[in-house]
């Protein structure tokens, strides 16, 4: 009796080992081909779709068909009209994020004296509470080197907050930071001039360029030490970044010398010109910039001086005079002064 129980008991198993193999594969073909439809128009093969949540449908931007409708939200089913009602209806913690050693993912308890709730913790507790703290924050950090992540990351937060940097930028310094330090290339090396480097990194690639001279500034370190050691953790990590765009710097200077989009677009329409006729190259791209919104601003009426954008730019006005020169006789701009 025992082994026909057994029998039946195995069978039943193997019954339900191939049901569920068959459903993955079902399902495995279904989000295939949910990933064909959504990821090119059938109509016109176009992959420029667009997601409308307020219809709940998908669109191709190119000929307008509605691939898809009544997709699912995945987003919360309460609404929240202010900061405070959100964080009370939320339950949810923070994203994770490389910006923090332990990746945002342990625990913190509250600086405010209150339970979940919202009461007052009475006095009686407060002393463990405040053991329970000192105790949470001793723990976060387990040995020497989450230690000297802590530190980095830290470091990293301050330079690209004095520098006004993007979220995104913070997100990739710190990504490279930690490739530098599972490839052991911090041993001998200053922890605050890796850092410095892999934010000079990030800038470069996610176009949101920085002189070595500006995070030079923020950083603890000499402009020296950041260039030797973002040119070794460069190679080490085989970060291909390619030399930076003048025309990534033009958006910042423009904003900086208060100038409207209409000299902005004529001083990147400047330096394209410039770069067909390869007068780029060899040439700092902060110099080439500041010089095409000199040129820009003087013939979009909206004339700014040499010194003022020599300021802005963090070059010489001499550069500027060289380069203003230069690109006006090689394309031929008539600039009245």
């Amino acid at each position: 009796m025992s082994e026909e129980i057994e029998k039946l008991r195995t069978l039943q198993k193997e019954r339900e080992a191939l049901k569920n193999r068959l459903t993955g594969k079902v399902v495995e073909k279904q989000k295939k081909i949910e990933n064909q439809t959504e990821s090119q128009c059938p109509e016109c093969g176009s992959r420029q779709l667009v997601h409308d949540y307020e219809r709940a449908e998908l669109v191709c931007q190119q000929c307008g068909l509605v691939i898809d409708a009544e997709f699912i939200d995945r987003g919360p089913e309460w609404r929240a009209f202010d900061h405070d009602q959100r964080m009370k209806r939320s339950r949810v913690g923070a994203p994770m994020t490389f910006t923090i050693h332990d990746k945002g993912l342990s625990t913190m308890i509250d600086w405010r004296n209150r339970d979940s709730y919202g009461r007052a913790i009475s006095s009686k507790n407060r002393a463990q509470l405040y053991r329970l703290r000192k105790w949470q924050r001793r723990i976060r950090v387990s040995n020497a080197t989450e230690r000297n992540l802590a530190f980095a990351l830290s470091e990293l937060d301050r330079m690209a907050s004095a520098l006004g940097l993007p979220r995104n930028v913070r997100e990739t310094a710190a990504v490279v930071y930690r490739d530098a330090v599972d490839k052991n290339l911090i041993r001998g090396r200053s922890i605050e001039g890796v850092a410095a480097a892999a934010l000079y990194a990030a800038c470069r690639q996610c176009s949101v360029p920085r002189t070595l001279d500006e995070i030079a500034e923020v950083s603890r370190v000499s402009r020296k030490e950041i260039g030797r050691t973002y040119r070794f953790i460069s190679r080490e990590l085989g970060l291909k970044l390619l030399p930076t765009s003048p025309i990534d710097y033009v958006p910042r200077f423009c904003s900086g010398l208060q100038l409207k989009g209409e000299v902005q677009s004529r001083a990147v329409e400047i330096l394209r010109q410039a770069g067909e006729r390869e007068l780029t190259s060899g040439r700092g791209p902060t110099g080439v910039a500041a010089a095409a919104i000199y040129i820009s601003s003087i013939l979009g009426g909206e004339r700014r001086t040499q010194r003022e954008v020599a300021e802005v730019a963090g070059v010489t006005e001499v550069t500027i005079r060289n380069r203003y020169k230069e690109l006006a006789e090689k394309l031929d701009i008539e600039i009245i002064l």
